[in-house]
C-alpha cells in the first residue's frame, strides 16, 4: 500500500474573479470544477488543474469573499512548486508575468512570485519523473506550459523529527536530508520539506489550508486505519462528491488529506465542458436558488476564447 504523489493543495482567496482572472488565464490552468464548500455553501470553492482535472495537478481555494491577508507560519505551507520544461520555460514565464503586472525573481533553474493574494509559488524545471499534466490555454505554448505541482514548502516551529516517523513510516515518504523528503508514487512523485520560524501564522486570502495526498481507490480504507496506528486524530471517511477524502493534522500543525482516485471531476459534467456551470453538493442543491442570487457571477476565460472563434 502506497500514496501516489499529491491530489491537491487547496488555499484561501478572498476575491474569486481574480481568482479565475490569474490561475485560468495568467497561469493558463483550466477551471475544472466551480462549486462551493461543503461546510460554507455561500463561498465559492474553485478547482483548477490540466485538461483532465488530474489528480497531482490541481489547486483549489475557497472564496471568504472580502478576506483579510494571512500569514504564513508555523505549521503552514508557504511555498508551491510548479513544474515546467526547461529554463526557456523560465524565461517565458518570467515575460509573461511581468506583462500581467506580477514580478518575478530568477533563482537556479526556479523563477518566485506571488499572485495577487500574496501566495508564493515557485516555477521548477521539472525532473522528468512526473507526468506532464498540461492544460491549453492560447497564449501558453504548449512546451512552456504549466506541467503540474512537483513540491511544496511548509515552515515549522520545532525540530523537523516531530513526524519523521508519521512521514517515512506510516506515509511511505523517503528522507532525503534533514527537513527534506520525496513521495514517489508508480505514477507520480512529489517534494516535501520544512523550513523552521518563530512566526506564528495568520490564517487568511493567501494563505494554505491543507495538503491532500493521492490514494487509490483500493487502498483508501486501510488509510484511515493506519493513520490512527500512528497515532493522529483522523476523522472519518468523507464524501466530496469527487473524491473520498480522511484529514488528520500532523505533529508539525499542518493539515494533511488522503483522497481518491475515483469518481474525478468529469462524474457530473460532460469532461469538454468542466468547470463551467456551478456544480453543487448533493447536500446544497436545494439551495441553488438561492447560492445562485448571492455568489458572484465568474467570468472564465476559457467560454470567452471560444465564443471569441
Amino acid at each position: 500500500m502506497k500514496l501516489d504523489g499529491m491530489h491537491h493543495i487547496t488555499m484561501i482567496t478572498g476575491d474569486a474573479q481574480r481568482n479565475v482572472e490569474f490561475y485560468a488565464d495568467v497561469l493558463g490552468l483550466r477551471l475544472v470544477k466551480k462549486t462551493v464548500n461543503f461546510d460554507a455553501p455561500e463561498a465559492y470553492h474553485l478547482y483548477f488543474g490540466d485538461e483532465q482535472g488530474s489528480p497531482g495537478s490541481i489547486l483549489t481555494w475557497f472564496e471568504f469573499a472580502g478576506a483579510r491577508p494571512g500569514r504564513a507560519g508555523a505549521g503552514m505551507i508557504h511555498t508551491i512548486q510548479l513544474g515546467v520544461a526547461s529554463e526557456e520555460s523560465l524565461d517565458f514565464w518570467a515575460g509573461r508575468l511581468e506583462s500581467k503586472g506580477y514580478p518575478s525573481e530568477r533563482g537556479e533553474r526556479s523563477l518566485s512570485f506571488e499572485d495577487y493574494d500574496g501566495l508564493r509559488f515557485e516555477l521548477v524545471v521539472a525532473d522528468g519523473g512526473n507526468p506532464a499534466l498540461r492544460a491549453v490555454h492560447p497564449e501558453v505554448p504548449a512546451e512552456h506550459a504549466i506541467l503540474g505541482v512537483e513540491g511544496a514548502r511548509a515552515y515549522i516551529a520545532r525540530g523537523t523529527d516531530a513526524d519523521r516517523g508519521l512521514l517515512t513510516e506510516t506515509l511511505g515518504f523517503t528522507e532525503l536530508a534533514d527537513g527534506e523528503y520525496r513521495l514517489d508514487g508508480d505514477i507520480k512523485h512529489f517534494q516535501w520539506a520544512y523550513d523552521v520560524t518563530t512566526e506564528r501564522g495568520v490564517a487568511g486570502a493567501g494563505t494554505v489550508h491543507h495538503v491532500a495526498w493521492h490514494s487509490s481507490d483500493e487502498d483508501h480504507p486501510s488509510w484511515q486505519q493506519r493513520v490512527a496506528d500512528a497515532g493522529m486524530h483522523v476523522t472519518p471517511v468523507i464524501d466530496r462528491d469527487y473524491f473520498l477524502s480522511i484529514y488528520f493534522r500532523q505533529p508539525q500543525g499542518v493539515l494533511f488529506e488522503i483522497a481518491t482516485t475515483s469518481p474525478g471531476f468529469a462524474v457530473d459534467e460532460d469532461p469538454a465542458h468542466l468547470g463551467e456551470e456551478l456544480r453543487l453538493p448533493k447536500q446544497h442543491e436545494h439551495l441553488r436558488p438561492l447560492l445562485e442570487r448571492r455568489l458572484t457571477p465568474l467570468a472564465n476565460p476559457r467560454i470567452a476564447v471560444r465564443q471569441e472563434a
